[in-house]
C-alpha cells in the first residue's frame, strides 16, 4: 500500500465519521457510569462562526476524553429557533423579494420562517458533522419541537403559580423597529454624551413609585 505524500484530511475524516455514525460510536448504551454534555444550541440564523468552532472543539475534547476513560457518554446536539433574530432575517429576505411582512398574514410569514429554519438549521448540523463533533445525532433537538415546547410552557406555568414569575415595571431595552423588548445580549451598547432633562428624571421616579 502506497502512502500519499501529503495528508488528505477530507478523505480520512469522511471515511471515519461515516463509520462512527453507522456504528453508533457516540450513542449511550446503558444508564450507569454516564457523562453528558448539552450542546449550547446554535441559532438557526445563518452558519457557524469561529466562536462555535472554538466552543464545540472544547466540548468534543471533553466528551472524547470521558469515553476513553470508559464513561458512557452522551453529547446531546440541538438548534435554537432564536425567534427575534430569525424574524429579522426572514423579514430582510422577504424585503429583498419585494414583500412587506405587514402585507402578508401570520400563517404565510410562519411558512417562510419554517422554510428558513429547515434550510439553515440543516446547514448548521452538516457543519457540526463536518467538524467531526462526537454528537448522538439520533437524539437531536430543536427548541420548537412539540415535546420541548410543551415542557418549556409547563415549567413557565409552574414557576408563575409559585410566584417566581410576575409582572413588574422595569427599565428595558426596546426595539422601535421590531416593536419588541430585547435582552442585554441582543443590544450593541454605545456610550454617548448627552443631557438628562428634569422631565426624564421625573418620569423615571414616577414609574418606580
Amino acid at each position: 500500500m502506497e502512502l500519499p505524500k501529503a495528508y488528505e484530511p477530507n478523505n480520512v475524516e469522511k471515511k471515519w465519521y461515516k463509520y462512527w455514525e453507522e456504528n453508533k460510536v457516540f450513542s449511550p448504551n446503558k444508564d450507569d457510569n454516564t457523562f453528558t454534555i448539552m450542546i449550547p444550541p446554535p441559532n438557526v440564523t445563518g452558519i457557524l462562526h469561529l466562536g462555535h468552532v472554538l466552543n464545540n472543539s472544547i466540548q468534543d475534547i471533553l466528551i472524547r476524553k470521558q469515553k476513553m476513560l470508559g464513561k458512557n457518554i452522551l453529547w446531546l446536539p440541538g438548534t435554537d429557533h432564536a425567534s427575534i433574530a430569525t424574524e429579522a432575517k426572514v423579514t430582510k429576505l422577504l424585503k429583498e423579494k419585494g414583500i412587506n411582512k405587514k402585507d402578508i398574514p401570520r400563517e404565510e410569514f410562519l411558512k417562510h420562517a419554517w422554510a428558513w429554519t429547515e434550510e439553515y438549521g440543516g446547514i448548521i448540523i452538516k457543519q457540526l458533522k463536518r467538524l467531526g463533533c462526537a454528537c448522538d445525532w439520533d437524539r437531536g433537538r430543536f427548541t420548537m419541537d412539540d415535546e420541548y415546547y410543551k415542557s418549556v410552557i409547563s415549567t413557565f406555568v409552574k414557576l408563575y403559580k409559585e410566584g417566581l414569575i410576575y409582572r413588574g415595571k422595569r427599565m428595558i431595552n426596546w426595539d422601535p423597529k421590531g416593536l419588541t423588548a430585547l435582552s442585554d445580549e441582543e443590544v450593541i451598547h454605545k456610550e454617548k454624551n448627552g443631557k438628562l432633562c428634569i422631565l426624564n428624571i421625573l418620569f423615571l421616579i414616577l414609574i418606580n413609585i
